[in-house]
């Protein structure tokens, strides 16, 4: 059993909508654009020139897929550390496989401050919904849950971190609590883990606030 210790002052609900151009949350009757609207936006060329490579289509499919295997590992995950989670063992599927495969290393997390809470930076102006704010081996972590095809090498995993960076912030914003370190725990499709675990926030900060300005400056020109 997982105990749960809360968030260090209560995380309000934010107003939230999804557009084409991304995700958004409102603060102080303004909309703001979400972490991963953000993080994204550096993606997006070559996301473009890998779609017209290989074709729209086959790009769509593998996108609905990816969609799909990360929602459904979410949810059991998320179950999972509310201690809600009445797993059927005849149970099949790529989720459930993936799930048990990372069981052992969920069990290194404990006294959980938030799962899927929203969170948001009046000094930022971001917003968005964090996986997890818990101890991971007793030590205070923003956590992120990722799934994925093919473990990735470590330098490509900076997005994650920024990600993650920001929640950071924004958690210390609301409540004054810094976390220790951030944690990106990663799942193939063949069951291999991958922890990987910053303890340096301030790096990620520093490239958060150049892509904060990069989107706005895209916007304000378009």
């Amino acid at each position: 059993m997982f105990n749960y210790v809360g968030p260090a002052k209560p995380l309000e609900e934010v107003e939230s909508r999804t557009l084409d151009s991304g995700r958004f949350y409102k603060i102080d009757d303004r909309w703001c654009p979400s972490v991963t609207t953000v993080c994204g936006n550096q993606s997006k060329h070559g996301i473009l020139a890998w779609q017209k490579r290989i074709g729209f289509a086959e790009a769509e499919k593998i996108r609905r897929s990816s969609a799909w295997r990360g929602t459904q590992y979410h949810n059991l995950v998320e179950k999972y550390l509310k201690n809600e989670l009445e797993e059927d063992k005849k149970s099949e599927g790529l989720p459930t496989y993936l799930f048990r495969s990372a069981r052992e290393t969920l069990d290194r997390i404990n006294n959980i401050h938030a799962i899927e809470a929203p969170l948001f930076s009046r000094n930022l102006f971001l917003a968005g919904r964090v996986d997890a704010i818990a101890e991971f081996d007793r030590e205070l972590a923003i956590i992120d849950f990722k799934t994925t095809k093919n473990l990735k090498k470590e330098e490509h995993l900076e997005k994650f971190f920024v990600q993650e960076a920001a929640y950071a912030y924004m958690y210390y914003e609301q409540t004054g609590v810094e976390v220790d370190k951030l944690v990106t725990i990663s799942v193939a499709e063949d069951g291999s883990m991958q922890v990987v675990e910053k303890y340096d926030k301030i790096p990620y900060i520093d490239t958060l606030i150049d892509w904060i300005r990069d989107y706005h400056n895209e916007k304000t020109v378009a």
